[in-house]
């Protein structure tokens, strides 16, 4: 079996792949974290704490005792408010991640399955639909994001339940991400090929990550021909 025999489908984390807000998560978690807790929280912090988890773990992190999902589903929603009002005020720059349109309408064109597999909670995954017209390139019936219930990245759920509206098996997906936890996530599943996306001052450090096949700056280095069935 040859490798674009393997690989039929793509999943996709969100923040930080098709939509690069890692400043905004970062000023907008700052913000909330200070609010919350008097004191904002640091870029070591956010990398482990934040990117990949679900909102439930975070805020059990900022506050430092369990927490209900309802409480956790309301502190959540009031930092993504402050988030999605930083996005909007990006005006013409509040875009999808450069390449990301081009290869989507690729993998539209040659019918490749594919979805999104995202930390986010449903008000914000609706917010990006409607603003960014996710639906040209994915059905937002079966995107996968955190419902309070399933265990957050770097538990392998989120790329299973996403393989599983593929109607795929893990093995024939490829999985493109840029978090260690979601990265993690991804080897847990048993996905087929996972690439990692990032500036080219950490690819040293997300080639060292155990399971990552592929380090690339820019969706727009994607080439589907190499490893996507067609």
């Amino acid at each position: 079996m040859t490798q674009s025999e393997k690989y039929r489908g793509v999943i996709f984390d969100f923040n930080g792949v098709l939509f690069w807000d890692d400043y905004i998560q970062r000023e907008s978690w700052r913000v909330f974290a200070a609010h919350l807790r008097d004191e904002p929280l640091n870029d070591d912090e956010i990398d482990v704490h934040v990117h990949g988890r679900n909102c439930r773990y975070t805020m059990e992190y900022l506050l430092g005792t369990p927490i209900s999902q309802d409480r956790a589903d309301e502190l959540a929603e009031q930092k993504e408010i402050i988030y999605r009002q930083m996005c909007l005020t990006l005006g013409d720059s509040f875009t999808l991640s450069p390449g990301a349109v081009d290869l989507l309408d690729d993998l539209v064109t040659n019918k490749v399955p594919r979805t999104i597999a995202t930390a986010s909670g449903k008000k914000n995954v609706d917010f990006f639909v409607t603003n960014l017209q996710l639906q040209t390139w994915f059905d937002p019936e079966i995107i996968v994001y955190d419902d309070g219930k399933t265990p957050g990245k770097p538990a392998p759920d989120f790329y299973l339940n996403a393989a599983c509206n593929l109607a795929l098996p893990p093995e024939a997906c490829v999985v493109i991400e840029d978090s260690r936890s979601g990265i993690q996530a991804a080897l847990n599943a048993g996905i087929g090929h996972i690439i990692a996306l990032g500036p080219r001052s950490k690819h040293g450090w997300l080639m060292k990550l155990e399971g990552v096949d592929r380090v690339l700056e820019t969706l727009g280095e994607v080439q589907i021909k190499y490893f996507i069935a067609r």
